[in-house]
């Protein structure tokens, strides 16, 4: 019985320290560079999430930008003494909604975020590659900070 008890309690404390204070699974904030707009992350994992952005480009011409990844973070890279600092690679998909013509693309994030241990916040920088598909194949880039509220 005492085996268990403590078995349970060194596993809420690893919980502990991979959720911080993350408040739920659920973020929502802004990110600014390109696209600048509306930031969501869903964590459906311990280190897996969702994330997408509602936003605008700026780049040659102006654009509505939508885009969602699929994301893996790697907490024991980089510790620090509080908080969290996992890097994050994924892959996704962007829809640019332009006057010209609309593009879709595969979106492949490398990041980095950080993780209040006293506030249920994040901030983020990322890089991401896209490879666009339509309307012709080419190499194009984004890269953002952001900052994100946990429900």
């Amino acid at each position: 019985m005492r085996v268990k008890w403590i078995v349970m309690l060194v596993f809420i404390a690893i919980l502990n320290n991979v959720s911080y204070a993350r408040g739920g699974n659920f973020g929502l904030g802004v990110i600014i560079g390109e696209p600048t707009g509306i930031s969501m992350k869903y964590w459906n994992g311990r280190t897996t999430a969702i994330d997408g952005a509602i936003a605008w480009s700026f780049g040659d011409e102006s654009a509505f930008h939508l885009h969602a990844d699929y994301l893996i973070h790697a907490f024991e890279v980089i510790k620090v003494s509080e908080g969290a600092l996992p890097l994050y690679y994924g892959i996704g998909g962007r829809l640019k909604f332009q006057k010209k013509e609309d593009q879709l693309g595969i979106r492949i994030p490398l990041g980095m975020a950080y993780y209040f241990s006293k506030a249920p916040l994040d901030i983020f920088l990322e890089l991401v590659p896209i490879l666009e598909l339509i309307p012709s194949t080419e190499f194009d880039f984004n890269a953002a900070i952001g900052i994100r509220y946990y429900f």
